[in-house]
């Protein structure tokens, strides 16, 4: 079975073409592109010793996507698009709708409910899956949600302190996101070091997280009820004290353009009124810009309040990995992380975090260190594909 999944993020779009048979995979091809909305996106479709990049104007997910599967053809990574047999997608928000389900218009109408919550991402995975839908009618299609990694978080991290009614007959509550990525690393981890039982995953790319794992099942997670919520992100604010908004109003701000401000132009893009792509912020700072510079120690603390607390809540740490874009090849941000951690057994060799090229997969602790400290490539795509087969195999099991 050939199975395209589709990984839409904030600003990013990834896919990756998988053949899967019995237990094993294999990888086709892998496509991805960054700075969705905001110009110069740089786009690579790659399979085996063939591949294609460009810089383009790529306004929104649509049209990363057209340009991907175009290019999937044009360097013959498949023949054609009609022998796709399924397509997985790496789902935000369904509210109640967890584990991965076969794509339907019940599947689409629950998200649609959660756009508002979810605004950066179900409404281009909706507009995906609708659009791919009508190019591929008779390819069946599943949506993974990303939420179903965290069920196995005590219900005491998932409330919220209000009233119970909330919690039971509206769903307020912290459902916790980036569960593909996470479980990746758990089910990687327990191939590479099945001694670390106590893992601190750091997702941190254009959306970022925390996650706590023990015995390879979720713990705790820095997201909240949307995605909008715990870490600083690169465009998104992250926690933010819901009764600041009174004073917003007061200033004469209308409700959607605060929600618009909070979702689009906050965090790393607003604190540093300069980009939200990382590596811009980090040569403003290098050049002087104190508001660059404060945006990316604000960054470093929010993750390093959550990698604290996380401590706590699994009695120390055996490992702490790095992934997402950031996580995999920002070395400053992560060794300011890591600084001034030694108290809880984590200390990093500069030398090994500096020289990390690429996706690659390795240790960067020091040898004194009491945590293993990894850098690890995250494979969403090769979760939900896994996920995407069983669906269409037999009954789903949530």
């Amino acid at each position: 079975m050939i199975v395209l999944v589709a990984n839409l993020g904030s600003t990013s779009f990834k896919c990756k073409l998988i053949q899967m048979q019995g237990g094993q995979h294999q990888e086709l091809a892998a496509a991805s592109a960054d700075r969705i909305g905001l110009g110069q996106s740089h786009w690579r479709v790659g399979a085996a010793d063939r591949q294609a990049t460009g810089v383009d104007d790529l306004p929104d997910h649509a049209a990363a996507i057209q340009l991907h599967l175009d290019q999937l053809v044009r360097i013959e990574a498949i023949d054609e698009l009609a022998r796709i047999d399924a397509i997985g997608f790496k789902a935000v928000h369904g509210g109640a709708i967890s584990g991965a389900v076969a794509i339907d218009a019940k599947v689409l109408a629950t998200m649609e409910q959660f756009n508002d919550v979810a605004p950066q991402h179900n409404p281009p995975y909706i507009a995906a899956m609708k659009a791919l839908k009508r190019q591929l009618p008779h390819v069946p299609q599943v949506a993974a949600f990303e939420t179903a990694f965290h069920q196995t978080i005590p219900m005491a991290r998932q409330v919220y302190g209000v009233p119970y009614e909330w919690v039971s007959r509206l769903g307020i509550r912290r459902y916790g996101f980036h569960g593909a990525s996470h479980r990746y690393i758990a089910n990687r981890m327990a191939e590479v070091a099945p001694e670390a039982d106590r893992l601190i995953s750091c997702h941190l790319g254009g959306s970022c997280s925390v996650c706590a794992i023990r015995g390879g099942r979720s713990q705790a997670n820095s997201f909240g009820m949307t995605t909008q919520t715990g870490v600083f992100h690169a465009s998104r604010a992250g926690d933010f004290d819901t009764f600041a908004l009174l004073k917003l109003l007061e200033s004469g701000l209308k409700l959607p353009q605060i929600w618009q401000t909070l979702g689009t132009e906050s965090g790393l893009a607003g604190l540093s009124g300069i980009s939200s792509d990382l590596r811009q912020v980090q040569e403003a700072a290098q050049g002087g810009n104190r508001q660059a510079q404060l945006s990316l120690d604000a960054f470093v603390e929010s993750v390093r309040h959550y990698l604290g607390a996380y401590l706590a809540v699994l009695n120390g740490a055996d490992a702490l990995i790095f992934t997402g874009g950031i996580g995999q090849h920002a070395a400053a941000i992560r060794a300011a992380i890591c600084d001034r951690m030694d108290y809880a057994g984590i200390t990093l060799d500069r030398q090994r975090n500096d020289r990390v090229k690429g996706d690659q997969e390795t240790r960067i602790d020091s040898a004194d260190s009491r945590v293993a400290v990894w850098v690890m490539p995250t494979n969403e795509e090769l979760i939900v594909a896994r996920q995407t087969v069983e669906v269409l195999a037999g009954p789903t099991q949530n």
